[in-house]
């Protein structure tokens, strides 16, 4: 979804219930269906209606208020549902045009397709799918990356889901790197992934 802002707030808050589990219901009167609805969101997003809030090329023309009504349109309840958040700045021309060549896919769904098989044989089912009692047998976090991780939520005020689905991230990231137990570094990536949309005083 790209300009996810830009779309009816009624549409977004929809997303809600597909993207905590995987299905949606609709109910008319005296019927009720469900269908499966699990998918993945990829949406993108100007930080202000002009698009140049914290642009070291362009000075942001808009006010706080309009900065504030613009964010706003994306709820905490959503938010809370996207697993990794990232500010993408703009490129200046020369880096863009002289940007070395990245990372090759085929090495990218190598480590990738290794990470999902390794959490399929700890638990049975990707990180993604892990609820409840089953993040604190399978995240085999150390004490650090616990204490790291309960700082980081109380600073930023994280509720509870966002907390959980920061593990799911940290583990998986931990599953990338080829370690079996959770770390301070895993975790501190996954927090950076869940920050929060730039203000105006930001």
């Amino acid at each position: 979804m790209d300009e996810l802002a830009e779309f009816p707030r009624a549409a977004l808050e929809a997303l809600r219930e597909p993207l905590e589990t995987g299905s949606i219901v609709i109910a008319r009167a005296t019927r009720r269906a469900e269908f499966p609805a699990r998918f993945q969101l990829v949406a993108a997003m100007n930080p202000c209606p002009c698009g140049y809030l914290g642009s070291p090329q362009r000075a942001c023309r808009c006010s706080p208020d309009q900065i504030a009504r613009y964010q706003g349109k994306l709820s905490g309840p959503l938010l809370d549902r996207i697993d990794l958040h990232l500010e993408v700045p703009a490129l200046a021309p020369q880096d863009l045009l002289q940007a070395p060549p990245g990372e090759g896919t085929a090495a990218i769904r190598a480590r990738c397709t290794a990470a999902r098989q390794r959490a399929l044989e700890r638990q049975g089912k990707s990180n993604q799918a892990l609820q409840g009692q089953e993040l604190d047998i399978h995240l085999q976090r150390t004490d650090e990356a616990t204490r790291f991780l309960n700082t980081a939520g109380t600073r930023l005020g994280w509720s509870a889901r966002s907390t959980h689905r920061a593990l799911r991230v940290a583990r998986t990231i931990a599953d990338l790197a080829g370690s079996e137990r959770v770390e301070v570094g895993h975790v501190a990536e996954a927090v950076q992934y869940r920050r929060a949309l730039r203000t105006a005083t930001a």
